[in-house]
């Protein structure tokens, strides 16, 4: 049998303008995700570590370094650091996890987007932590506002689809102020141009203009109307009625 992948590609023509992504049956009865990239394609498992591997069988390189981490604290004494290698091991596993959980966003699978961004903000709180390389912490620091972004992106999608609006609001709101406290922490290498919040200022904006009005946001924009339109008499009607919903 040749291991020439040929056929494949050519069943699944690659479009540049596009996450290039199924889910397939695998060999070994389990659901596999593929995505085309332009050079060939890319197989992970949707759960555990992309690609199946159980580093010092733990589920993940992550998730051993927090271990240790932990029984070292637990011990007192002990003291616990990344390595340049341990921090290498962390950011070729996090670039697993990126590649994953960009094809499950274009999949719609926002709860395991939730999961894997979390896991990856996990893994820039140990390196912040345990490092003592700054130039290593950078490496990892400089992708937050990223991955911020697309975890709240999951997680506001999730809160709409079922039903929660306001739920969706908060979280994209919250999801903005955490990225410009990170901007303003390393105003000197990421600038001023925050990217991320650009994109959730423009969803939560089109949200807000989708979310029904409530009978209090009906009358204070009615009231702000009747003031820039100096109708001042209807303004004043309105404002009594603001104090009523007030008082109830």
């Amino acid at each position: 049998m040749s291991d020439d992948i040929g056929r494949l590609l050519k069943r699944w023509k690659y479009h540049p303008n596009d996450v290039n992504v199924r889910i397939i049956d695998g060999q070994d009865g389990g659901k596999k995700l593929q995505m085309r990239i332009d050079l060939g394609l890319l197989q992970m498992e949707l759960d555990g570590r992309p690609d199946g591997k159980r580093p010092h069988h733990f589920d993940s390189y992550l998730s051993y370094f927090e271990d240790r981490a932990k029984t070292a604290l637990e011990s007192g004494g002990a003291t616990f650091s990344l390595s340049t290698v341990d921090c290498l091991r962390l950011q070729q596993e996090a670039i697993q996890f990126y590649h994953r959980y960009i094809a499950l966003l274009r999949l719609g699978d926002y709860r395991r987007v939730v999961r894997d961004t979390r896991r990856n903000l996990r893994v820039f709180d140990l390196v912040h932590k345990y490092a003592k390389n700054q130039e290593i912490i950078w490496a990892f620091e400089q992708y937050r506002p990223y991955v911020l972004m697309m975890y709240v992106r999951a997680a506001a999608s999730l809160a709409m689809a079922s039903g929660g609006m306001d739920e969706a609001i908060r979280l994209i709101e919250k999801g903005i102020r955490a990225i410009e406290r990170h901007y303003q922490k390393y105003s000197k290498h990421l600038g001023n141009e925050m990217v991320e919040v650009t994109l959730l200022r423009e969803w939560l904006d089109e949200l807000r203009e989708q979310k029904p009005l409530s009978e209090r946001e009906r009358l204070q924009r009615l009231m702000d109307r009747a003031v820039q339109e100096e109708a001042y008499e209807v303004a004043a009607g309105l404002r009594d009625r603001l104090r009523q919903l007030d008082q109830k």
